[in-house]
């Protein structure tokens, strides 16, 4: 797996993170849009997280809940705007600070058999966007995408 690039520029509201995995588009879109695999990787690593809700289409609601070892719940919810073949829009709101919501778009690009998906998050200011930034947010993307290539590893040991 290629490090993951996570790009939060001072003074922006946007969060850029890049990351290219060793396995076609097809199988990452699978891994990326199933609710049964997403609860197997979506967040960090100390959390469980359950789907609640996830229809992946043009004006489709989600809803994850996640807890930690001490019952705490963290919940998210959001639409989905524009869902293409390997291209998503959807908004994001932590329940934990209502109002706070983030426009993400994710694009997946074949690159001679491995898939680089981009990931922009657009947050409705700075200070949203340094506060997600501050909480971990990188740490969480890491751990979610060292995940990620564990779900991979088994799919292509299946295969």
């Amino acid at each position: 797996m290629s490090k993951v690039d996570f790009v939060a520029e001072s003074g922006q509201q946007t969060t850029v993170i890049t990351q290219i995995f060793d396995a076609p588009r097809d199988l990452v879109w699978k891994i990326y849009t199933d609710p049964k695999l997403l609860s197997k990787w979506w967040g960090p690593k100390i959390l469980e997280t359950n789907i609640e809700q996830m229809e992946v289409k043009t004006g489709g609601s989600w809803r994850v809940v996640q807890k930690d070892t001490e019952g705490n719940e963290f919940a998210f919810h959001g639409v989905y705007h524009d869902v293409k073949p390997y291209n998503l829009t959807r908004t994001m709101e932590w329940e934990g600070m209502p109002g706070h919501v983030l426009l993400e778009t994710v694009k997946m690009e074949e690159i001679n058999g491995k898939t680089k998906v981009t990931d922009i998050n657009v947050f409705q200011s700075v200070e949203d966007r340094d506060g997600m930034v501050e909480t971990g947010m990188k740490r969480g993307v890491d751990e979610s995408y060292e995940r990620f290539v564990m779900l991979l590893k088994e799919f292509k040991a299946k295969s």
